[in-house]
Order: structure tokens, then C-alpha cells, then sequence
């Protein structure tokens, strides 16, 4: 069976550790999930992203169709974004029937102090203006099938539990 999780969170909570955990730990378990990593599809769908908007409503548009395209031909996909505003993951949840969402929820000072990206650094120094949960919304889910906190556990107790949770819904054995 194919399915879609949704891993959102704001940028730092711990959502890439977690995908990348779940990713081998399915692949152990003979699933050979599609990862659709924000930042890697970022690089070919918007290759000189300006994060307004505009381009997020394109770039969600676009992951949402490679993630439902892919379920739809019986892949497993895990997409590791933040999707700030809940419509684009509410877009995915209306298209895609076996469908979770999970919510990394981490406080924005963990995220902040994590930053493994720079994008708070570069947000203080005022290079960038659209950082979600800072300096542009985020919308956490308001009904999310899984809550995990990104500063309690390792991200393979998290990956344990969203595996724990596809075999409690005969996504997967």
C-alpha cells in the first residue's frame, strides 16, 4: 500500500533528522518510500528561490504533484517540508487518500538556536525576510494524525513511532 506522511515543523525542529530516520528505517522494513526533501527539490523546482509567496504557492503546488504522482504508481512518499501555511498541506490531504500529517513542534528558541542552516543568523542580520515562524506565518496543523516534539528523543524513536503508527493503520506491516 502507498501512503504520504507530511513532515512539518518550522526550519530547525528536526524534521530532515526524522525523514532521513524513517527513510532507512522503512527501507529496513522493505518499503521504498520517495523522500521529497524541500531543500533538495527546492534546488530544481525554484533553483534561485526568493521565498515570497508567489514562488511557496508554485513550489508547493509542484512537490505536491511529484508526491501525488508517485503514490498514485504505489510509491510510499515522505515529504520533509514546512509548508508554512496549512492550505498546501490540506492540498495534499484532499488529493492524496492515505495521508498524515506530522507535526515536529519544537519552541522557535530550539529551532532558532539549532539553526543549522544559517537562516536565523542571516534573518537577525537582516538578509532575509521570510522566514517562517519568524518573519513570515507558519500555521501549525490544526489536527495533525502525529505530534511529535522535535527536543525530546532522537529522531529514531520519532522515525519508531510514525512506523508504529503506519502499522496501526495497515499502511504498512
Amino acid at each position: 500500500m502507498s501512503f504520504a506522511l507530511w513532515l512539518t515543523g518550522l526550519s530547525g525542529c528536526g524534521k530532515s533528522a526524522i525523514a532521513r530516520e524513517l527513510a532507512a528505517l522503512l527501507h529496513g522494513r522493505g518499503v521504498d518510500a520517495a523522500l521529497l526533501e524541500s531543500d533538495v527539490m527546492r534546488t530544481q523546482l525554484t533553483p534561485f528561490a526568493r521565498y515570497d509567496a508567489r514562488e511557496r504557492d508554485f513550489f508547493y503546488a509542484a512537490l505536491l504533484e511529484l508526491g501525488a504522482f508517485s503514490v498514485q504508481r504505489g510509491v510510499p512518499v515522505v515529504f520533509d517540508a514546512t509548508a508554512n501555511r496549512r492550505a498546501y498541506r490540506d492540498a495534499a490531504r484532499a488529493r492524496i487518500p492515505s495521508f498524515a500529517e506530522v507535526f515536529v513542534d519544537t519552541p522557535l528558541e530550539i529551532c532558532a538556536a539549532r539553526d543549522p542552516k544559517g537562516l536565523y543568523r542571516a534573518a537577525r542580520e537582516g538578509k532575509s525576510s521570510t522566514l517562517p515562524g519568524l518573519q513570515a506565518a507558519y500555521e501549525p496543523p490544526l489536527a495533525p494524525e502525529i505530534v511529535l516534539r522535535g527536543d525530546r528523543g532522537t529522531p529514531r524513536e520519532a522515525a519508531e513511532s510514525i512506523a508504529a503508527f503506519l502499522a496501526a493503520r495497515h499502511w504498512m506491516r
